[in-house]
């Protein structure tokens, strides 16, 4: 379908800065890996998880994301190792990450202090031909279509114990944005441009059988509003969880998980857009299957669901 620039083109910006701006989902409390390398390994076993998410539904050319998370605790489980492969589609733009993981943990007291690195690929392509003119000047957007791949780094830490997390990552460490003057990207390395991450939580016992877990991310770009999300679950029995997401003046969320059985869960997050936005959007739907390769007997960190 073809679609209109004054409409539709502002549904691509993020997308040609995704260099320096992360999207980031909801279920990034149920898969911190997604934001943080250092979480590579910590559920303690080898681990799958497909993730599907469609954002602003009703809104022609809107995100929608494809997730594939693979990761295991290796060498006595002082090594993790992950792979994300994304696939992200925003308007006219698509774009396909390839990124590993690697983590390496430290026994500090009662707890574990994990440092994480990701590298990889990230593959993009924007079909420009399929925007239609309608001011002038328009035209000059309407270059070729062509695949470009460009480096991706990142960098985590975090610190756990059977009580409570702290995370800091930069999941950006190289910006990138498309030129259309040479019709190429251009890289830099700024920390001026980097959004610095920092997320927390910890359990409370509210009995045997129930537990409340909050959390919270922030996130720092300079120059820039501070962007924070506060999440309240409740888990009963370690096998149903369900809980409510706040997004600064954003949006709000609901999730359900459920655990079949020991090793397959699934997870369902609504999130409805509380901003102008949400006069034009039906919300936002994830869904989360995931598949654990024998029986977690310990998890180091205590919000990895």
């Amino acid at each position: 379908m073809r679609r209109f620039i004054n409409t539709f083109f502002w549904i691509l910006i993020p997308l040609s800065l995704s260099g320096q701006l992360t999207p980031v989902i909801n279920q990034y409390v149920l898969n911190p890996l997604t934001i943080n390398p250092s979480y590579a390994g910590a559920r303690g076993v080898l681990n799958i998880a497909a993730l599907y998410r469609k954002q602003w539904t009703g809104i022609t050319g809107s995100p929608e994301t494809i997730t594939l998370l693979v990761d295991a605790p290796v060498r006595d489980d002082k090594v993790g190792l992950g792979l994300i492969i994304t696939n992200d589609k925003i308007g006219v733009t698509k774009e396909t990450q390839f990124i590993s993981n690697y983590a390496y943990r430290i026994d500090i007291g009662k707890g574990t202090l994990s440092f994480g690195l990701g590298a990889g690929l990230i593959t993009t392509n924007t079909s420009w031909s399929d925007l239609v003119v309608l001011d002038q000047g328009d035209d000059y957007y309407l270059i070729s279509s062509r695949r470009y791949i460009v480096p991706g780094f990142s960098f985590g830490t975090y610190y756990s114990n059977n009580n409570y997390f702290l995370g800091f990552s930069i999941p950006k460490l190289l910006s990138y944005k498309f030129n259309f003057e040479i019709n190429k990207y251009n890289f830099n390395i700024d920390p001026g441009q980097y959004n610095y991450m920092l997320t927390g939580g910890f359990v409370c016992n509210l009995s045997s059988n129930l537990k409340f877990l909050p959390s919270s991310l922030l996130i720092y770009r300079s120059g820039e509003k501070i962007l924070y999300d506060i999440n309240a679950h409740f888990s009963y029995h370690d096998r149903l969880w369900a809980g409510a997401s706040y997004r600064n003046e954003r949006s709000v969320a609901g999730l359900f998980q459920v655990e079949v059985n020991n090793q397959i869960k699934v997870a369902y997050i609504y999130d409805f857009d509380i901003s102008k936005l949400g006069s034009y959007s039906n919300g936002s739907h994830e869904i989360m299957l995931r598949y654990e390769f024998r029986y977690r007997i310990n998890v180091v960190n205590p919000l990895i669901f």
